[in-house]
């Protein structure tokens, strides 16, 4: 019979606390920047009025009806370029969606240290490259499929 360590780790233990934080950190934000989209707080790019009108689009059509009918930018607003409307409510929701995708990349980060001072070397090597590569994805580097 063999014996199984139920024991987490201390960089599993950092990993889940920093992990839980960020979580609850992006989804207050979520609901704050939510309530401010449709309170109507912030104005918006597109009017919470006529937002159903796009819900059944697809992505590429509902970009260039929202660039010709509003943004009226020489190129659609795809990537990062939502950074450059986080005034309008409606696109300040994009920020706790990406804190909320970003966490974990912070989470590697941190538990790297630990595991090189413990010389578990293919942990920390994996955990660093793990955080490269999501942050080339982020950044639009890593990108494929024709999008």
């Amino acid at each position: 019979m063999s014996h199984h360590n139920t024991q987490a780790t201390e960089e599993q233990v950092l990993y889940a606390d920093i992990l839980e934080k960020g979580m609850f950190a992006g989804l207050a934000l979520m609901v704050i920047t939510f309530a401010l989209y449709v309170l109507g707080i912030m104005p918006s790019i597109v009017p919470v009025s006529e937002i159903s009108i796009y819900w059944s689009q697809p992505v590429h059509d509902y970009l260039v009806a929202i660039n010709t009918n509003f943004l009226h930018w020489e190129t659609l607003p795809v990537g990062w370029s939502w950074m450059k409307l986080l005034g309008y409510g409606d696109f300040l929701n994009f920020l706790p969606v990406a804190i909320l995708s970003g966490i974990t990349i912070v989470c590697y980060l941190v538990i790297t240290p630990g595991l090189f001072a413990r010389k578990d070397r293919a942990m920390a090597i994996m955990a660093l490259a793990e955080a490269v590569i999501l942050t080339l994805a982020a950044s639009g580097v890593l990108s494929g499929g024709g999008h």
